[in-house]
Formats: structure tokens, C-alpha cells, sequence
């Protein structure tokens, strides 16, 4: 189906209680805020293009033990809803209502905005953080390409406005160590995208404990084989070439998935300038991130 991009309208922003969201997410902010949680909801959070898809397709295979025709019983964006995105067709919540016990569930949330009952009910959540350098990238070019998305206007611009933490979702660095502060008080698995590349085996094991599953070592094989980066990047049950607003011809939903990818785009003065800030900022917490394969 061809796609008239110029009836797509870029969204606006506003903001809820100093973060920066989607203007359909802060209109119906009332609703995400009192949704309300079961307790066998198991949440995937992260900051946006940290690998949430990625983890959401290892969770479901996981929870289908493998059978991938189950896992591709529709797209990844209706297996799991998004909590806190609106827009035409749907509002977060609504979906999630609608969707039958155990429900698998997304946000990108910051902690602070996460709604009330996720905590009141104990609910499981598995949190997914990706070093600040290669995120950057990868968000830039997904707003590119997400034509529902504002425009993240050029690489300098949207640089300055992700170090301000000016950006859709907040400051990377308040939602990587939000989430690792929570870690320590609910049943948080917090995982790292850099070592899910770099031990694939060894992290999905670890949400199969989590979830309270043991698999045979032929299931994980097929796991880690069908969210394998090359595979997933053709499934079209996972790589949103279904969604209308993206323009996989700008920039595809799954554009590289490694590791160091930043180095192609910081010059010498944005690198030096990211690391002076990101030591300032990092001083306070025990978490680190490996920017290099």
C-alpha cells in the first residue's frame, strides 16, 4: 500500500510533570496514570530504542515455548500494548483491558511516571538500558523515520537536545538510573542491551529464571536463533514494516543493532563534550555501560 506521506502530521509535544511526552499521551494522562495492573502483568520498560522490541519477541518466545507460529500470531505492537501510546485507532489502556490474563505489557515510561497500581500490585517488570552514545543514534534516526514522531531536526540539534534531556521521554540518564534505584525495592530484572548482543544465551536464560520457566537447551537454541537481530529485522510481525507512519525507506525500524555504532556519527568536540557531561552526570550511581563492542 503506498503511503502519502504528506498526510502524515508530525505530532506535537507537552509535558507531564517535566517530562516530555507525546501530546496524545498527555491529553489522556488522567487514564495511563489510573490504569490499573493485575498482578500476574509482566511490564517491559526501557527508554525508547534500547531494545525493547527485541526483549518483548524474547519474552513472548519464551512464553510460547518457542513455538514461533504462536509468537507470529500478530504484530509485536498488538501482543504487547503500549501503555502509554495514543493515537487514532487506539489509547494504551483501552488495549490492555481488552487483552486477556497474562498480559505482556510495554512502556518507556520513566519511573517516577510509571502508573501507581504497577507498584501496588508487584508486578514483575524486566527493564532493558542501552549505553547513551548508541542510543542516541539509534532515536535519532527512529524519529526520522516515525513520521508520527516530531522531527528530530539534525543530528547537532537533536545532540544538544538529548543532552539537555529535552527530548520524548525525558533525560536518558534520569530513566537508566530511576529504574536501577527501583531495581532495589520491586522485582525488577534490569538487563543491559550490550550484553544481550554479547551473550545472548546467558541473558535470555536469565529472563526464562525470572519468568519462572526452565526450557530445554534446544528451545533457547531456537530463542536465540529467531531474535537473532537478521532474523528479526525480516519478520514483519516484529519489524513494524506494517505501521503506516513509518517510512522504513528514510531510516528501517531495525537499522544496524550493534554495538559502537555512535562512533559514525560523534564528531571529536560531540564526543569529548558527551563524556565530560556523562562522567558529571554518572558520578552519583554504581551503574555503567560498555560503549564498545
Amino acid at each position: 500500500m503506498e503511503v502519502d506521506w504528506n498526510l502524515i502530521h508530525r505530532e506535537e509535544v507537552s509535558q507531564v510533570r517535566g517530562v516530555v511526552l507525546l501530546k496524545s499521551t498527555c491529553d489522556y494522562w488522567n487514564k495511563i496514570w489510573d490504569f490499573q495492573a493485575k498482578p500476574d502483568d509482566l511490564l517491559i520498560s526501557s527508554y525508547p530504542k534500547a531494545g525493547t522490541t527485541w526483549l518483548q519477541e524474547i519474552v513472548d518466545m519464551i512464553q510460547n515455548n518457542g513455538d514461533v507460529e504462536k509468537t507470529r500470531r500478530a504484530p509485536i505492537n498488538i501482543r504487547n500494548p503500549f501503555l502509554e501510546r495514543v493515537n487514532l485507532s487506539y489509547v494504551g489502556p483501552d488495549r490492555a483491558n481488552e487483552m486477556p490474563s497474562p498480559r505482556i505489557l510495554k512502556t518507556h515510561l520513566p519511573v517516577q511516571l510509571l502508573p501507581p497500581s504497577f507498584w501496588e500490585e508487584n508486578c514483575k517488570i524486566i527493564y532493558v538500558a542501552r549505553n547513551a552514545k548508541d542510543n542516541m543514534v539509534s532515536f535519532f534516526h527512529f524519529q526520522r523515520m516515525n513520521k508520527g514522531l516530531p522531527d528530530p531536526g539534525s543530528w547537532q540539534e537533536y545532540f544538544q537536545t538529548f543532552l539537555e534531556g529535552k527530548g520524548l521521554w525525558g533525560s536518558w540518564y534520569d530513566h537508566v538510573k530511576g529504574w536501577w534505584e527501583a531495581k532495589d525495592i520491586y522485582p525488577i530484572l534490569y538487563l543491559f542491551y550490550e550484553d544481550i548482543k554479547k551473550d545472548p544465551r546467558c541473558e535470555i536464560k536469565k529472563v526464562m529464571e525470572f519468568l519462572g520457566k526452565n526450557l530445554e537447551e534446544k528451545v533457547l537454541d531456537k530463542i536465540i536463533h529467531y531474535t537473532s537481530f537478521n532474523v528479526m529485522k525480516k519478520n514483519p510481525m516484529a519489524n513494524y514494516t506494517s505501521e503506516p507512519q513509518m517510512n522504513h525507506s528514510v531510516s528501517p525500524f531495525m537499522r544496524k543493532g550493534m554495538i559502537g555504532d555512535w562512533k559514525n556519527y560523534f564528531t571529536v568536540a560531540q564526543n569529548e563534550r558527551f563524556n565530560e557531561e556523562y562522567r558529571e552526570k554518572m558520578a552519583d550511581t554504581t551503574l555503567s555501560f560498555s560503549m564498545e563492542y
